[in-house]
């Protein structure tokens, strides 16, 4: 019999044979189509001026919140902070968390109760996966963006439902049917649950103010790791919500608030943002550019993610070394992580790429594929 260790390193062996194995690399010079910045706050000198003005202003903005929210490390900021973001999104409450994984996993392990069942888009974000394992509901899948088979599942569950889906998906680089599955769950009497965490600041405040569907979502996640520039997330909601999450979510109560900083820099990244909307018209003329060059590809034509679909993952990863070669920064999705047959070069397009860059990049996929 194996040893755990030895059954671990069976397990990496055969990843490392398939030239699939994860490993932590640092930040490498390139041209970046692989971030998530897609309006380049994060590299902003202005936006760190901003900030850094701040904690010279405010230097106890660094100093650690000495606990969870609940004992002693509620603060000013993150209070005035939460009340700013539900304001802007028109929402009645926000409740602030140290990361959009933290506040899925909040979210579905909390709220659904053991006859509740959570019905997810098969291509969720993991977190919410694992959040079901936490939770005593149970968890059925419906085809991507499949409005009939999400109404055939609806149609089966005998308690209450809950939805769960994003605006638009990493993979894909595509929109949920948003209005569409919001009538549904409105009909259902069931309750709505989006991601925002692609669609936030690319478009707006996201596509439920878009479409002014915040009566009609009974809970949203909003995070600022990308568009943002900043990290962390808020999960959006009235507040009869919010006190339940506060008072029975095992990653809301446990978890050491973040220092004042991380707030502060969503209060701040909020207000660059208003202010600096040629970003986001930036960014969809140089995706205009990309879909120009006519490439096979399941993403829709504003959305700054676009997937280009090699299905073999020998094929897939001689494509980004010749790239990386080149000096371009892009991400490969081998399966399993992906389904065998849909590995994908994932692209990301910013704000902050030229015209050359992007027909660079585009001519050597061209030549490839």
């Amino acid at each position: 019999m194996l040893s755990n260790t030895s059954r671990f390193q069976e397990s990496l062996d055969k990843r490392t044979e398939e030239g699939i194995l994860r490993r932590l690399l640092l930040q490498s010079d390139g041209i970046d189509f692989y971030s998530n910045d897609y309006l380049g706050l994060a590299k902003s000198k202005e936006l760190q001026q901003l900030l850094l003005q701040n904690i010279t202003d405010n230097p106890q903005l660094l100093s650690g919140s000495t606990g969870s929210r609940l004992i002693s490390g509620n603060s000013d900021m993150a209070v005035s902070v939460e009340k700013n973001i539900a304001q802007k999104h028109q929402f009645e409450s926000a409740l602030l968390f140290p990361s959009g994984y933290n506040a899925n996993l909040a979210l579905f392990s909390t709220l659904p109760n053991r006859h509740d069942t959570v019905i997810v888009d098969e291509q969720i974000h993991r977190s919410v996966h694992d959040a079901c394992r936490l939770s005593n509901a149970k968890k059925l899948k419906f085809k991507h963006n499949d409005i009939e088979g999400l109404e055939n599942v609806l149609k089966r569950q005998k308690g209450h439902s809950y939805i769960a889906i994003e605006s638009l998906y990493s993979m894909e680089g595509d929109f949920a049917p948003i209005q569409e599955i919001a009538e549904l769950a409105h009909q259902y009497k069931a309750s709505l649950i989006v991601d925002e965490a692609h669609a936030f600041g690319v478009f707006g405040y996201g596509l439920i103010e878009k479409y002014q569907l915040q009566h009609q979502v009974s809970a949203a996640v909003v995070t600022y790791g990308k568009a943002l520039g900043a990290h962390g997330a808020a999960i959006l909601c009235n507040e009869t919500v919010k006190s339940y999450l506060i008072n029975f979510a095992s990653p809301f109560i446990y978890t050491t608030s973040a220092q004042d900083f991380q707030w502060m820099s969503i209060k701040t990244g909020y207000e660059f943002l208003d202010q600096n909307h040629d970003l986001a018209i930036k960014l969809q003329d140089n995706i205009k550019i990309f879909r120009s060059q006519n490439l096979q590809s399941p993403s829709m034509e504003i959305s700054p993610i676009q997937a280009i679909v090699i299905p073999d993952n020998q094929k897939l990863k001689q494509l980004q070394d010749t790239l990386s070669e080149e000096g371009f920064l892009t991400y490969a999705i081998y399966s399993p992580t992906v389904k065998e047959g849909s590995e994908r070069l994932r692209i990301c397009l910013h704000s902050f790429n030229t015209e050359e860059e992007i027909m660079k990049l585009t001519g050597i996929i061209k030549e490839f594929i």
